[in-house]
């Protein structure tokens, strides 16, 4: 069993950022069979650099993805019907089962 010198923090960092890069690619590209060549580059550049262990080098290296995954953000990202934000979110929602208002039972001042 071979063991990381890097925290949990630091892979779930990594695979944070390379979601991000996937998801990106996808608000550029929504069909999946042009983007999926564009997926496979983008985990080739993540294996590329998967045996730097040096920390300051490594430190570079995710200051430059950082930087050139803001510079590539797409700047209306698809965003699914059903999320936060999305046409069908909120929409016809059931109406309130609450107690009914009865207009004819109050009294008259």
């Amino acid at each position: 069993m071979s063991t990381s010198p890097f925290s949990s923090a630091h892979r779930l960092y990594v695979k944070s950022l390379y979601k991000r890069y996937l998801t990106n690619a996808l608000d550029w590209t929504v069909r999946r069979d042009l983007w999926r060549p564009q997926a496979l580059q983008i985990r080739a550049e993540f294996e590329r650099n998967r045996n730097v262990h040096d920390p300051r080098a490594l430190a570079i290296i995710l200051e430059k993805a950082e930087a050139e995954l803001a510079r590539r953000r797409h700047p209306d990202p698809y965003i699914s019907p059903m999320f936060p934000g999305g046409t069908k979110w909120e929409r016809n929602l059931p109406p309130n089962m609450g107690p009914l208002y009865d207009h004819e039972a109050q009294p008259h001042h």
